[in-house]
């Protein structure tokens, strides 16, 4: 059973009204941009939302995500300042800012920018020694972005940061290294216990030092103690003689001369008494030992404006 010819052409009218549908209806996902071409030159650029082109005119011609691209930036051997060669990859962080340059302005803005990295990589580390380049990652990170920057403004993509994930350099300079790195612990140890050995002997010192002081201050306020106490005893005492004497020559008349000689008489026939009861044999003068006559020869030194007896010839 055949159609009549009038339903193959309504049929044929669908078809070719979906095809122009599909043609010129277009939805562009959030975050992407899409490059649209007219005639084979550049229209304009669509966002995200639904949108309606020339059907056969209107051309979607590059498809670009505007969220924010990993690059995998390959191993690749670079030279320091100090001739030693290391290997080191990394990871590029980038962003499309204007979707219709980086579709006209370069062929693959990937791939370029992954070589620009190398590049700004090798020139960076090509300044740097060994050691720097292990201590300033950030600033070789810092170099590579705005090298990078520069040179893919044009492309309409935004290089947001670049870091370094490995640095490997050879073997044997990983051996001599270690070899430093281990004597520079053993330095510092060495020196740490020399200084601590060195703070102890100053401790030690100061203790020392500190106890001589306070020894020798003591010491001085014992004798200091000592003298004043004796001194003390030596007032007490000729206070309780000067007393005894004064009652004494009250008792006499107040003839404080009869007092001192009684007193006198007394301290001689008691220390003489010793010299006896110790059994010393002692060669004296036969006038010191009359004790009348020695009293009165001491009575001339204590009386008042009598001197001494003129010597005999």
């Amino acid at each position: 059973m055949s159609f009549p010819t009038e339903y193959a052409w309504l049929f044929l009218l669908a078809v070719l009204t979906v095809l122009v549908l599909l043609k010129s209806v277009v939805v562009v996902p959030n975050q992407s941009a899409y490059v649209v071409e007219r005639l084979g030159k550049f229209s304009k650029v669509l966002y995200a939302g639904f949108h309606v082109l020339l059907p056969f005119l209107d051309i979607i011609a590059y498809k670009r995500s505007l969220k924010e691209q990993v690059l995998d930036v390959p191993k690749q051997t670079c030279i320091t300042r100090d001739n030693v060669s290391v290997d080191i990859d990394g990871v590029l962080y980038l962003q499309i800012i204007t979707p219709e340059k980086s579709a006209y302005g370069i062929s693959d803005y990937e791939w370029g920018a992954i070589q620009l990295a190398q590049t700004s990589l090798r020139s960076v580390i090509g300044t740097l020694e060994l050691d720097k380049t292990f201590e300033e990652r950030t600033r070789i990170n810092q170099e590579v972005v705005e090298a990078l920057d520069a040179a893919t403004a044009p492309w309409g993509v935004k290089v947001l940061r670049y870091e370094i994930r490995d640095i490997t350099p050879p073997v044997t300079v990983m051996e001599a290294m270690e070899k430093q790195m281990r004597a520079e612990r053993e330095k510092r140890a060495t020196i740490a216990q020399s200084e601590g050995e060195m703070q102890a002997r100053i401790n030690l010192a100061e203790g020392a030092k500190a106890a001589a002081i306070a020894q020798s201050e003591g010491e001085k306020q014992a004798i200091i103690n000592q003298a004043e106490g004796e001194a003390a005893q030596i007032r007490t005492v000729a206070q309780a003689t000067a007393q005894g004497l004064r009652i004494v020559g009250e008792q006499l008349g107040n003839d404080s001369v009869a007092a001192a000689q009684l007193r006198l008489a007394e301290s001689y026939i008691g220390e003489f008494g010793k010299l006896a009861r110790e059994g010393n044999s002692l060669i004296i003068p036969a006038d010191i030992a009359d004790a009348a006559g020695m009293v009165a020869a001491v009575s001339r030194i204590i009386k008042p404006g009598q001197g001494l007896a003129p010597q005999e010839k």
